[in-house]
């Protein structure tokens, strides 16, 4: 009766070890090395003006025909726009409105639409 039990002991420990995988360490594959471009330091950026700071509607509603509401964003039309500035003597590339962009056309430059709107050039050069 004793050597009964013990193997069913046995049989239901085995059994245990083969359901849950405990024996048997899990081997995680190793990945290829990353490959390195010249876009390496990308980092995701919000949708806003470099300029203005305008940012999406997330307050609009499409109302359909069955007059559903259902929300919407509405996105900021955002251009790259590359400007040369006389100060720095160097093309600066900033990511503008194109309410942006006519700004810097009214105050006759990027330098004076920059000091207008206190931005710092230096960061997008």
């Amino acid at each position: 009766m004793n050597s009964i039990f013990s193997l069913l002991l046995v049989a239901l420990a085995i059994a245990n070890v083969a359901a849950f995988g405990v024996s048997t360490p899990v081997v995680s594959r190793v990945s290829a090395p990353t490959r390195t471009s010249k876009g390496n330091n990308m980092e995701m950026r919000a949708r806003n003006c470099d300029l203005l700071g305008k940012t999406p509607n997330r307050q609009a509603r499409v109302v359909t025909f069955s007059h559903k509401r259902i929300k919407k964003v509405q996105h900021v039309n955002l251009q790259w726009k590359r400007f040369y500035s006389e100060e720095m003597g160097k093309n600066i590339r900033l990511r503008l409105s194109t309410k942006g962009i006519k700004t810097v056309n009214k105050y006759g430059g990027i330098d004076a639409a920059a000091k207008k709107f206190d931005l710092d050039l230096t960061k997008h050069a």
